[in-house]
């Protein structure tokens, strides 16, 4: 087998600093550094510069009261981001993802972090325990209540994402609100008390009546629409015979590793529209088809 192709959002080097987040003194020192950055966003959407990479401003250009959040240092400097309203993070305008079909995968990477840490903040200003207002602590990461010092932490809900393989073939679907022609891998979270092999067998008897078996991990990827960790893994179906749940998706197909080929190549013949570059599945379908032989088959 080959290997894994890197997958998009993915590869920043940005170096995090836990180790500074209990340390309040440090954090301020930083805040006064003249070379930390702000990122600059759009609600949640970034601003690119004219070679396509991230906007950095200075913390000066913070919105007036806004608390900031320490993301860590990228080539050596301090890099911050400012914790404020913003939309919800379940919309993608469509100048973000433009954005993402343009920046590199590091930069995205750097970006899909601030985006949810973001939309966690405006999302979670009030404790799960008991309602009362919640404060920000480790310099961005945490929140903790005042009223029953619950802590808080941004969260990342598991997704499993995959493909059923049989006679060299894979199942692909898509749902109604997909443009035109498109199709992906089949998705859906991880639930409570399940793996994520479980979970893939779950899906998959759900949304298209098949049974799998032998579920393989490929790779995986942050997804900040607005906090999942995408897992990519590959299984094997008893048979090709589909029944599609209609809540789900609205139609389903089998494709061969010729057919894929194309779609990823953008051939305007190829059966179906493939996912952009920056998405997992994406990823998925381009290590299906550098396979030489069927990965289960």
């Amino acid at each position: 087998m080959t290997d894994t192709p890197r997958p998009g959002l993915t590869g920043s080097s940005l170096d995090r600093a836990d180790h500074l987040r209990e340390d309040p003194d440090a954090i301020a020192a930083l805040r006064g550094d003249l070379r930390s950055r702000l990122l600059v966003l759009d609600g949640l959407d970034p601003m690119l510069t004219d070679d396509f990479t991230l906007q950095w401003g200075s913390l000066a250009d913070a919105p007036a009261g806004a608390d900031l959040a320490l993301l860590g240092f990228l080539d050596g400097k301090p890099r911050f981001v400012a914790l404020g309203e913003a939309p919800s993070g379940f919309g993608r305008s469509a100048r973000m993802m433009q954005a993402l079909d343009l920046l590199p995968y590091e930069e995205a990477s750097t970006f899909a972090a601030a985006r949810s840490l973001v939309d966690w903040h405006n999302r979670h200003s009030f404790c799960a325990q008991c309602g009362s207002t919640t404060e920000i602590i480790r310099a961005g990461w945490a929140r903790q209540c005042p009223s029953c010092s619950a802590q808080h932490f941004p969260r990342t809900d598991p997704v499993v994402i995959m493909l059923a393989e049989h006679d060299g073939r894979v199942l692909l679907g898509r749902q109604s609100r997909f443009p035109p022609r498109f199709y992906s891998a089949l998705a859906g979270f991880v639930e409570v008390g399940e793996s994520v092999e479980e979970a893939v067998a779950r899906e998959l008897k759900e949304e298209a009546g098949l049974t799998v078996s032998n579920v393989r991990y490929v790779a995986s990827q942050p997804w900040p629409f607005p906090s999942s960790l995408m897992i990519a893994c590959v299984a094997a179906a008893r048979d090709d015979a589909v029944t599609l749940d209609t809540n789900e998706l609205e139609a389903a197909m089998w494709c061969s590793r010729a057919e894929v080929a194309s779609a990823l190549a953008d051939d305007p013949d190829a059966p179906f529209r493939a996912p952009n570059h920056y998405a997992i599945a994406h990823t998925l379908l381009r290590w299906w088809v550098d396979q030489h032989v069927g990965a289960f088959a």
